[in-house]
């Protein structure tokens, strides 16, 4: 339950205490503030959640309560590191929740990216929860939000990802995590195996991602959520991580409903075998291991952190899940071909833009004869269809739009079409808005440009994010998209007063287009759906092909036409 404490001036306040004051006060993860010098002369009212796990002190901003910084997990340093996560035991004195918790380490984000952003202090004892809850709510929907960045950046307290406006003005409790990122989160290794009661590594990220469900499964109802009604939702790598809990059994039960913004659901490797073209992910560890240097187990955990990030990062190492047989029994789609994921209502879409901010993603662009040829080398007799839709007379258009549909547009599609077969409401967007800002500087549209929208946080999208202009359309837009995200996460549909109506998916594949305002689209993206899905099916098939990386003009020869696949 919740009860208000008295409140505290900031001379009242022990030193740490202060500065913890004074980060939140701030809401920005860029400024990172230790004196009193931050803080309002004015005194902050505090409030306490009598939780299972022991009493928080939070504090309440304009109706909502926050408690920042909240630790569900101990610090996996030590041995262990590269640990399944181990739960804080429960504490019986008052724990302060006034501050953001340390992000996971990570790269340093690179400064011309739009993306880039402070996230101020940095450790591996990262793993804590926030959590913003309207005052004096009870049993209101719960949205868990997992942040994006390639499983190898980012943070829950990013900014962008304030849940104060959803609980304001929704009433959605909302809790935003950390999770273990980059080589700390997903690294195989033989050795680590052997360490395993169950014979595996890897997945740690996914691990911690389960736990924090687990904690707020307990404890939510303290803060007035309600404990069977939460949505997981996530953009990017975060929406890849909603796609894992689908397919775990580990987390089966511990969410109703699911939103999925750019996930994409692509090629795993096997922890122990070759397979789908993909290497072990224990040969993969091994070999790295190597590269940096390092002969066994203890040596690797012998070594600092931010060295282990700079020299995984320097060898090359891609974090990603890992097919494990406990975790993670199949691939992603196979799972879902064989009805064994979540029994949850879905939300999913994807950008127009997204790989306008995503260029790395995209191959050299080659002259026109060149491209024809290599999409009639890669696609056979599916070429001709392949053309129809990403034509040779405008290049570029083509390939941002072939990679984009492959990897997103397809991963979109298939979970709403997925959950539609097996019953449950399916949902499915393209959000193709575009902005001056943005649009002056060729990113319509772009990869993860909707979640200030979701969240209602647009002045937290600052430089070096396209500037989002403070208007009533934008206004108009985001609260529109805020109601049907708040609808869907309380109730399982999708609807804003005064915005058009979302049909759900089916057979004649109805999504909804957010462009100037929100718009239904019947056959939405349906055609170029089909094509991949064909794709998809036959390099599954062949089971030697990954099958979403190498698209358009790095297409290898598709294998021949399956009866699987109709």
């Amino acid at each position: 339950m919740l009860r208000l404490d008295r409140s505290y001036s900031c001379g009242q306040l022990a030193r740490s205490t202060c500065a913890a004051f004074s980060l939140v006060l701030l809401s920005v993860s860029s400024l990172l503030v230790t004196s009193c010098a931050g803080v309002d002369a004015t005194s902050v009212e505090s409030v306490v959640a009598d939780t299972p796990a022991g009493p928080l002190l939070g504090k309440t901003e304009d109706g909502v309560a926050i408690y920042s910084g909240i630790p569900y997990a101990l610090a996996p340093v030590g041995e262990r590191r590269w640990m399944p996560p181990e739960p804080v035991p429960d504490w019986q004195e008052q724990r302060e929740a006034m501050a953001f918790g340390p992000a996971c380490p990570q790269p340093e984000s690179r400064s011309q990216s739009i993306y880039a952003t402070e996230l101020g202090a940095v450790s591996e004892d990262c793993l804590s929860l926030n959590v913003w809850a309207p005052e004096g709510v009870r049993d209101a929907p719960v949205f868990v939000w997992i942040h994006g960045g390639s499983l190898t950046t980012g943070a829950g307290s990013q900014p962008m990802y304030d849940g104060a406006r959803l609980a304001r003005e929704q009433g959605l409790v909302v809790v935003t995590l950390n999770y273990r990122l980059g080589v700390l989160g997903y690294l195989a290794h033989p050795g680590l195996s052997a360490e395993s009661e169950q014979g595996i590594s890897g997945n740690y990220g996914l691990m911690d991602q389960i736990l924090a469900l687990e904690w707020v499964e307990r404890n939510i109802g303290a803060f007035g959520g309600n404990s069977e009604n939460v949505t997981v939702a996530g953009e990017s790598a975060g929406a890849l991580s909603v796609v894992l809990l689908m397919t775990s059994p580990k987390a089966r039960g511990l969410f109703d409903k699911a939103i999925a913004q750019s996930a994409y659901m692509v090629t795993m490797g096997a922890l122990k075998d070759e397979a789908n073209g993909l290497p072990s992910a224990e040969s993969v560890g091994s070999d790295l291991a190597e590269r940096m240097g390092v002969d066994d187990i203890d040596a690797l955990r012998a070594m600092p952190a931010d060295k282990l990030v700079r020299l995984s990062g320097k060898a090359g190492f891609f974090p990603f899940a890992v097919i494990d047989d406990v975790y993670l029994t199949d691939q992603m789609v196979a799972t879902f071909d064989k009805g064994e994921q979540a029994p949850v209502p879905v939300l999913a879409g994807f950008n127009e833009g997204e790989i306008r901010s995503l260029r790395f993603l995209l191959p050299p662009i080659p002259k026109q004869d060149a491209y024809e040829m290599a999409i009639r080398n890669g696609y056979g007799e599916l070429a001709d269809t392949f053309l129809s839709l990403y034509p040779s007379d405008s290049l570029e258009s083509s390939m941002l739009a072939t990679t984009r549909d492959a990897m997103y547009g397809w991963t979109a599609e298939r979970l709403a079409a997925s959950q539609a077969l097996q019953g449950f409401p399916s949902f499915f967007y393209l959000f193709d808005h575009g902005y001056p800002a943005a649009d002056r500087a060729g990113l319509h549209a772009f990869h993860a440009s909707e979640i200030p929208y979701v969240f209602g946080t647009a002045s937290e999208a600052v430089a070096p994010w396209p500037e989002i202009p403070d208007t009533d359309e934008e206004r108009d837009l985001s609260r529109a998209m805020m109601a049907y995200w708040a609808s869907f996460a309380r109730d399982g549909r999708p609807v804003a007063e005064g915005a058009a109506e979302w049909p759900s998916y089916g057979e004649r594949a109805t999504g909804m287009v957010f462009a100037e305002r929100p718009q239904s689209w019947p056959m939405l993206a349906r055609d170029r759906f089909a094509l991949h899905e064909e794709v998809v099916c036959r390099r599954r098939g062949a089971s030697d092909i990954p099958w979403n990386w190498n698209v358009g003009v790095l297409s290898p020869p598709l294998p021949p036409k399956d009866s699987k696949c109709q």
